[in-house]
């Protein structure tokens, strides 16, 4: 693997979710937004049987946001799953200055969940984050890197691959 491509959501209002992404949160279009695509074999390609979407990338860093909408199969889920649902995810955007972004969206009507948290301590020393939500619920994150952890991580990541334990299953 030589770098993230583009990481996808699925979401329930494309132009709403554009907006968010877009005129909020400030993400740059990257491509237009397609036309519903219903080619029989899309469904088997993407793993969802009967699928029809359209879709729209974002210029995130280096990398892409594709938001996706569905119009068929319907979704078996009302909302995102909970971050401590198995396959849930969320999007970490990494800012200069987390105490006036969080300033900035707040007066465009962003809720967030607390405060910035900071750490100070431990692994992610240096660290300050904080999460909110898009208009489906899907949760997002702040986070600012103050300063980077002293001594660096390097001898941590070295004693984890030293000691972990793998599960009974091979990969091959």
């Amino acid at each position: 693997m030589k770098a993230q491509s583009h990481i996808g959501i699925t979401v329930k209002n494309l132009d709403e979710s554009l907006y968010f992404y877009h005129d909020l949160l400030g993400l740059e279009i990257a491509t237009e937004p397609s036309p519903w695509f219903d080619h029989p074999g899309l469904g088997p390609a993407v793993g969802v049987p009967g699928a029809i979407l359209r879709q729209v990338c974002l210029k995130l860093g280096d990398t892409l946001m594709e938001l996706l909408e569905y119009s068929a199969p319907p979704s078996d889920t009302s909302a995102p799953l909970r971050s401590n649902s198995l396959g849930a995810s969320h999007v970490a955007f990494l800012v200069d200055d987390i105490e006036e972004t969080v300033k900035d969206l707040s007066s465009k009507g962003i809720e967030f969940f607390s405060p910035v948290n900071v750490v100070d301590e431990g692994v992610l020393s240096g660290w300050r984050w904080v999460y909110f939500s898009d208009p489906d619920g899907y949760p997002l994150e702040l986070v600012q890197i103050a300063y980077e952890r002293p001594g660096g991580h390097e001898a941590g990541i070295t004693s984890y691959l030293q000691n972990r334990r793998l599960p009974g299953r091979q990969f091959q």
